[in-house]
């Protein structure tokens, strides 16, 4: 019987903490046992470039459950222990504290990490990455006096969040962008321009195709980014945001099929039929644009914890949220929904005026909607969702008459 079984998750990250919850809503009975690298209980993370890294949001709020909900649902959660070695045939899992389980159903929800920056000077004292509650409490305790000289490497969501907050605490903040453009590979040049604008316009400094060449320190700590060509940016501080790799060593190490993250099923089911993976390091087959994808956001970590515990109780699945996250910056509060790979060479259709800070915008490949944007327009995320949904051409007339309301469109 399924609740005699032994489950465990490797991972205790919001995709594993959500796959535990939902395998005790389904019924499960059997034993879960929920492994964590850090000693945090599991946690939410877009927090901690947003809100919590700037002081508004308190230390609780990030904990996707309490301690004692582990406990009341009798989820056995082992903190600060490392998955080492994955063994398929044997449905085994050995740990770092010498442990070894035996598992009916494996989920692997080992995430991402930060990719480093590997230039001359890139180990030296002041230089940061934000990826875990320990990065974010650090940086808030370096930032929230002011007065610091902040560079930022990289100009990616995560780079432009924390530039934002560092600039309101009163920092001198610059970003580094390789590209003409930030965030052109997730927007294009046009939207990516319109956050430049808004950093710009409150004070941070946006250098553009800039190639870092080192950074350069004095007592073992860092003092400037040495760009190409030979001007240094002073920095107290340097915080590195150029991507994520995810954490497919122990699935690589099991002989499991690994491609840009684990390749799994629509299922999430991984190339073991006793293994499953979701969150960051699952490139999943996308049922509503059958090709692959592999979401690094909140919300696929979010939603696909619950499928995945839904597939390992043998339930049919078919996972097909489409990708979504948010954004805070400064005045602006976003929300994305869409397929990013669809957007390439899409057509823009706006629906209100870009310069009022209030409007959204949909892309549009050979007439579909693929993604929609909405910038300071709140409640109509599920609208944007349906229309991506339709998969068929729509006017983009009325996709951009704002007196037709967006489920009739």
């Amino acid at each position: 019987m399924v609740d005699q079984q032994t489950f465990v998750i490797v991972g205790a990250s919001l995709a594993g903490a959500s796959a535990a919850h939902a395998l005790r809503d389904e019924g499960f009975d059997g034993e879960i046992h929920l492994i964590g690298a850090e000693e945090h209980l599991p946690y939410s993370r877009p927090p901690l470039s947003k809100e919590y890294l700037a002081g508004t949001a308190d230390r609780a709020s990030v904990f996707v459950e309490s301690k004692s909900w582990y406990a009341d649902r009798d989820v056995q959660f082992h903190p600060g222990t490392r998955a080492v070695d994955l063994d398929l045939a044997a449905h085994r899992v050995s740990t770092d504290d010498g442990q070894s389980r035996r598992y009916d159903r494996l989920l692997l929800a080992t995430g991402s990490r930060p990719r480093r920056l590997t230039v001359p000077g890139a180990t030296l004292g002041g230089v940061h990455y934000l990826r875990t509650l320990d990065d974010s409490e650090l940086l808030h305790s370096l930032l929230a006096d002011g007065g610091k000289r902040l560079v930022v490497v990289g100009s990616g969501w995560i780079g432009l969040e924390v530039a934002a907050t560092a600039r309101t605490f009163g920092n001198e903040v610059t970003v580094l962008e390789r590209g003409a453009v930030p965030l052109a590979a997730a927007l294009g040049d046009e939207l990516g321009n319109l956050f430049a604008t808004l950093h710009e316009h409150n004070g941070v400094v946006i250098r553009r195709s800039v190639s870092v060449e080192s950074l350069v320190g004095s007592d073992g700590q860092v003092t400037g980014v040495l760009l190409a060509g030979g001007e240094t940016v002073p920095a107290d501080l340097v915080l590195v945001g150029i991507g994520a790799v995810p954490n497919v060593e122990l699935a690589q190490k099991a002989q499991l099929v690994v491609d840009n993250g684990i390749l799994v099923s629509a299922s999430l089911q991984t190339s073991d039929p006793h293994v499953f993976a979701a969150g960051d390091v699952a490139n999943a087959e996308h049922p509503l644009i059958s090709q692959r994808l592999r979401s690094e956001h909140w919300a696929n970590a979010l939603n696909g914890g619950p499928a995945a515990a839904k597939a390992m109780l043998g339930q049919n699945v078919s996972f097909d949220a489409i990708p979504y996250f948010y954004t805070d910056q400064f005045d602006l509060g976003m929300e994305y929904s869409g397929f990013g790979p669809l957007t390439r060479g899409a057509d823009l259709v706006y629906r209100g005026d870009p310069a009022s800070g209030e409007f959204i915008v949909f892309w549009q490949n050979a007439g579909r909607v693929v993604a929609g944007m909405n910038v300071n327009v709140w409640d109509v995320n599920d609208a944007v969702q349906a229309l991506i949904r339709r998969a068929e051409p729509i006017d983009p007339a009325r996709l951009a008459d704002e007196s037709i309301p967006l489920d009739q469109v």
